[in-house]
């Protein structure tokens, strides 16, 4: 299989599906990197650690080298991704399949925003991908269901091990500090939370840019007429590229988002920010050495409840995790019937 930067090139200009596939897949990373890359640095910005505008510009450095390192390290959530639908043998058809499901992403999320649902861009990306994949097989057999299993375990894990770290790290914090005078703890969780921050950005973009990676490497694969990228190592300029346009979504749109995020959120004192960064950060490590695909955002909105909880339980916002469950019971099946209904029609047009 190529996978070289000269071949893909001349495939996007010579193929209209892998074109509009990676135009779509690059929007969407851009986007991600503009809306969701920001909540990784909420809480920083919240407790007044940093000013918003080095917030973001160091969000979006490590964004970058999140999606960058972690993907040379370890790309099982790329993996798994590639690996939990089988679009069948015809390569020309899984490509427009695969377009149809970038391109439902997009209807759902515009359809879903206008009607007030939440949504999570990691959940329409599974959803959408699996219901072109039973589009274009006729049946369940499109879905390699030891795989998508990993996407159940992360809708349970992005909210109990976020909320039981996050609860976990600020007891330890709190008790560790109990005597400390106040004043020296929080110049050092000053520090501390600028470096919870970064590494919260890092694993955002080990996380989510590595899902989108998974995308194109499929169309690439198509392409070359290969069903599938078993066995085959992502190039390292396909990293960098989606890394770019992650980093670059981040510092373009994240300073407006980050202001919104911090009024909004729970307010919360340096050691229980740190704790809430750190939390999610070393939840979000565990789930990508293991591959498993989840919201980043999810993760960190539960950290940050367990880390209110801490104090008492009544600190726990029951909407957010109302919100959440919303963004469950309609993205899986509204996104992925919308996908299977523009695979079908895309592959009895093109």
């Amino acid at each position: 299989m190529d996978v070289s930067l000269a071949y893909f090139i001349q495939q996007v200009f010579s193929n209209p599906a892998l074109a509009i596939t990676t135009l779509l897949t690059l929007g969407v990373i851009f986007v991600n990197g503009w809306t969701d890359a920001p909540n990784a640095i909420a809480t920083c910005v919240t407790t007044r650690c940093m000013r918003v505008r080095s917030a973001v510009i160091m969000a979006a450095i490590f964004n970058f080298l999140g999606v960058f390192l972690m993907t040379q390290f370890n790309a099982s959530v790329a993996s798994t991704i590639s690996n939990m639908v089988d679009f069948g043998g015809d390569t020309h058809a899984a490509l427009i399949a695969l377009c149809a499901a970038l391109f439902s992403i997009v209807v759902y999320s515009v359809g879903a925003s206008l009607l007030g649902i939440p949504t999570s861009e990691s959940h329409s990306l599974i959803a959408g991908l699996s219901g072109a994949a039973i589009a274009i097989q006729g049946g369940i057999a499109g879905i390699n269901m030891g795989e998508w299993v990993k996407v159940l375990y992360g809708l349970v894990a992005s909210l109990v091990i976020g909320f039981g770290m996050g609860w976990l790290v600020c007891k330890i914090v709190t008790l560790v500090c109990a005597g400390f005078d106040r004043r020296r703890t929080n110049g050092f969780f000053t520090y501390a939370q600028i470096v919870g921050a970064a590494a919260n950005s890092f694993m955002h973009g080990a996380q989510d840019g590595q899902k989108f990676i998974g995308v194109l490497f499929l169309g690439m694969a198509f392409c070359n007429g290969q069903p599938s990228v078993a066995g085959v190592v992502i190039p390292v300029w396909l990293m960098i590229l989606c890394s770019t346009i992650m980093g670059v979504g981040t510092s373009v749109g994240g300073e407006k988002i980050i202001k919104s995020v911090g009024m909004d959120m729970v307010k919360l004192e340096r050691y229980q920010g740190f704790s809430a960064d750190l939390s999610s950060a070393l939840c979000l490590l565990f789930m990508t050495m293991f591959g498993i695909p989840v919201s980043t955002t999810h993760t960190k909105t539960s950290a940050i409840m367990g880390v209110g909880a801490v104090r008492r339980l009544s600190a726990i916002n029951f909407g957010v995790v109302r919100d959440m469950m919303l963004t469950w019971v309609f993205t899986f099946p509204g996104c992925g019937l919308i996908s299977f209904v523009m695979a079908k029609l895309f592959m009895f047009v093109f």
